[in-house]
């Protein structure tokens, strides 16, 4: 029957309400790959005796597996406190929450037939895209900053802000209790490893409050902690950071000496665990001569592990929970809904009184440091807006829906991937513009989305506008004229290298897309002035890009006869695509050795392993499997496709032979993107959970070897004179969705 867990009872300092504590008897720990995950949940009662009758019909559950299974919910339900069997059966059938889809029921966007137009910004960290937003809304640079701008990651979660009339309206989204309950630990295990080697306090508040990944930091909510200098000047502060006036504010900001001495509280109890753990993990493996990277590898890992089961470090963890909660309670305007469970799913709000509106919007996106101790910027995945926004340099509201999301990093290298959540995107929206910086135009990043753009067949959807226009000086480029073919110039090269890997199609494509679509404009940071004559030229190119933006651009036609493609070369084009894959993944995995490309740490592989085995991402940072294998079929594949074995009739001309092969592109495109989803994301759940859980010396090989064979070698095997089961089944898949996006179209695969 295997172990039997008890519950207890649990409240927090400072708490009222009661909590319950047990391990689950079926749900697993992704920590360990084992059944008992550690679960605690408010029990919504003040009441220490009936908060007690709960705490026995939990273990009367507990106690009998005949109630283990989804199946007998019905029975609990008509035996057991509607609470209990809440708590005991979440999650043990749920799906991950779609969230864009739980906006869309509160506040829908404009269809995409409509007049409306969907404009999807991209570009690289600090490039000025929220900027470009700011100015499309007409949001005042100085008194209102939203959308938040920083020269480093700012904006993290989905923003979709749409330009409309009548009330401010508004509906927020947040990450589930489970991901953030990970992100609480991943902070505790690296303030107590900090604590392990000794470290200062400020340096431990530091690795408390910031996770590592720079996307989720606490010190927005609980401020920076009691051993940094305090903030005297807040012109200090008055740079690219988002910067709210000091008047009116919309919520009390907390008072931040409490949670200081809490603060100071948890780094002394984390000190006491991480010394008794570690000086027991120093004498258990007693690293030997030679052996000190192996044990520092191994030290942090078991480390890791044994917090995770520790009941002091737990019970840190929750008070940490607890405390997060409690910022929800500073939201006097609008509407927090929460989930049975307790936690808030989501955040709605409407007024009139713009001032006040974009005041609160700015508590979930804000990350300026005054304010630290009453944001929940770090807890959001998503925010809609929708109100009457109009461009102070317009004479009326332009129709637009606008995304906005993380920037795409400064990667050093032009064969990297766009993120598949941005790939996703790229059919929902009218106009990708990608925004770029004029003083450093066309590095690795752009490129990066603009091959992405070409090889999907969605170049007509791009537009370009460069900023920072007014930096960019030289004696040899005195004129505006000058300067924009200055910036233009460096576009040259990086065509002509898309065509020498994509084909003259994806360079020529491109080509129209900038002839098309390409604006210059500065000063963008503050509010234009007409009477300026650097303003007025900024404004004239932000009129013509909304006019560009808000036209119809139809489709060209597609030509009466049609190619006629070999399969023999799709095959090879596959072959080629998994090859470079698996190499790539090879090096990183660290199975393989090439010069100037070294393998990843062993610690963003095991970050890339938990997200796909929790289900969250199928990326981390720049590892992004998912997103390198549809890229490299992708490409190739467009390769493929420009050169067919004949047409069926008189050969078209290059305009109608473009218009084919991006219309096939783009319907190979989301059904390869569907297709490797599946294959390495969704049907290898177990194989990553495997990874994950990888412990010991020489876990790092370990882990690498399952993700190279039992789940790249099987998710998307090398097609080979050797047929086998995978290697057929992929190869069989792959052309099944090129045959549908081609029977679509009335091409043939001869």
């Amino acid at each position: 029957m295997g172990k039997i867990y008890k519950a207890s009872l649990s409240r927090s300092q400072n708490r009222e309400a009661w909590s319950i504590i047990f391990r689950h008897p079926v749900r697993k720990d992704k920590a360990t790959g084992q059944s008992g995950l550690r679960v605690r949940q408010g029990l919504g009662t003040k009441d220490e005796q009936e908060a007690e009758l709960l705490v026995q019909q939990m273990n009367e559950i507990l106690a009998d597996p005949s109630f283990w299974d989804a199946s007998a919910r019905p029975r609990a339900e008509a035996t057991y406190d509607g609470r209990i069997v809440e708590i005991f059966y979440y999650k043990l059938t749920s799906e991950p929450t779609d969230f864009f889809s739980v906006r869309e029921s509160i506040l829908p966007l404009p269809a995409m037939d409509s007049d409306y137009r969907r404009i999807l910004l991209v570009g690289t960290t600090g490039s000025g895209k929220t900027t470009v937003a700011r100015q499309l809304l007409g949001t005042d640079p100085r008194s209102e900053r939203f959308p938040s701008t920083s020269t480093g990651k700012t904006t993290i979660a989905d923003m979709e802000m749409v330009l409309d009339s009548g009330l401010f309206r508004a509906v927020v989204t947040f990450m589930s209790h489970d991901q953030v309950l990970d992100y609480v630990q991943d902070c505790v295990s690296a303030a107590a490893l900090g604590c392990a080697r000794n470290e200062e306090n400020s340096n431990i508040v530091r690795l408390l409050l910031n996770h590592v990944s720079q996307r989720f930091r606490l010190s927005y909510m609980f401020g920076n902690g009691p051993y940094v200098e305090r903030m005297t000047d807040l012109d200090e502060y008055d740079t690219e950071e988002e910067i709210l006036e000091d008047s009116g504010d919309a919520v009390e900001p907390i008072d931040l000496s409490v949670t200081n001495n809490q603060i100071a509280s948890w780094v002394e109890r984390l000190r006491t665990v991480a010394t008794t753990v570690s000086n027991e993990l120093r004498a258990a493996l007693r690293p030997g001569k030679g052996d000190e990277r192996v044990f520092e590898e191994l030290f942090e890992e078991e480390l890791d592990s044994r917090l995770h089961d520790d009941d002091d470090c737990q019970a840190l963890v929750d008070e940490i929970m607890d405390e997060i909660d409690k910022r929800f309670e500073l939201l006097a305007p609008g509407r927090v809904e929460k989930n049975r469970q307790g936690w808030p799913e989501l955040w709605t709000w409407e007024t009139e009184d713009r001032k006040a509106f974009l005041k609160t919007v700015a508590r979930f996106s804000s990350n300026h440091a005054k304010y630290f101790g009453s944001l929940l910027s770090p807890l959001v995945n998503g925010i809609r807006v929708v109100g009457p926004f109009q461009p102070t340099w317009a004479d009326e509201q332009p129709r637009l829906v606008i995304f906005d999301g993380e920037g795409l990093g400064h990667t050093p290298d032009s064969s990297a991937s766009i993120p598949t959540s941005l790939t996703r995107r790229f059919d929902d929206s009218d106009i990708v513009l990608l925004v770029d910086n004029a003083t450093q135009p066309m590095q690795a990043a752009p490129v990066v989305l603009m091959k992405s753009l070409a090889a999907a067949g969605k170049t007509s959807k791009l537009m370009m506008c460069l900023t920072h226009m007014d930096q960019v000086r030289g004696d040899n480029i005195p004129t505006f004229a000058l300067r924009k073919q200055h910036v233009l110039a460096s576009a040259e090269n990086v065509l002509t290298s898309i065509g020498e890997q994509l084909g003259r199609f994806a360079e020529r494509a491109l080509r129209q897309s900038m002839q098309r679509g390409c604006f210059f404009v500065g000063s963008i940071d503050g509010q234009l002035i007409a009477t300026s004559k650097v303003h007025q030229r900024s404004i004239d190119q932000l009129l013509e890009l909304l006019a560009a933006v808000t036209a119809v651009r139809q489709l060209p036609e597609l030509a009466v006869v049609r190619p006629v493609y070999d399969r023999v070369n799709l095959v090879l084009a596959v072959k080629n695509a998994t090859e470079k894959f698996h190499e790539e993944w090879a090096i990183r995995l660290g199975l393989r050795s090439k010069p100037g490309f070294p393998k990843e740490h062993w610690t963003r592989v095991k970050a890339l392993s938990r997200r796909l085995a929790l289900g969250w991402s199928d990326e981390y940072d720049t590892l992004k499997p998912v997103a390198d294998l549809h890229r490299n079929l992708q490409n190739d594949i467009y390769v493929f496709i420009q050169s067919p074995m004949k047409w069926d009739g008189p050969e078209p001309d290059d305009d109608e032979k473009q218009s084919t092969f991006d219309r096939l592109a783009e319907g190979i495109s989301s059904r390869s993107l569907q297709l490797v989803t599946r294959r390495i994301r969704q049907e290898r759940t177990e194989e990553w959970q495997l990874a994950y859980n990888c412990k010991g010396l020489g876990s790092t090989f370990s882990r690498a070897e399952i993700i190279d064979n039992d789940i790249y070698d099987r998710a998307a095997p090398i097609p080979d004179v050797a047929p086998s089961p995978d290697r057929n089944a992929f190869l069989h898949e792959v052309i099944a969705a090129v045959d549908e996006a081609a029977g679509v179209l009335d091409v043939q695969l001869a």
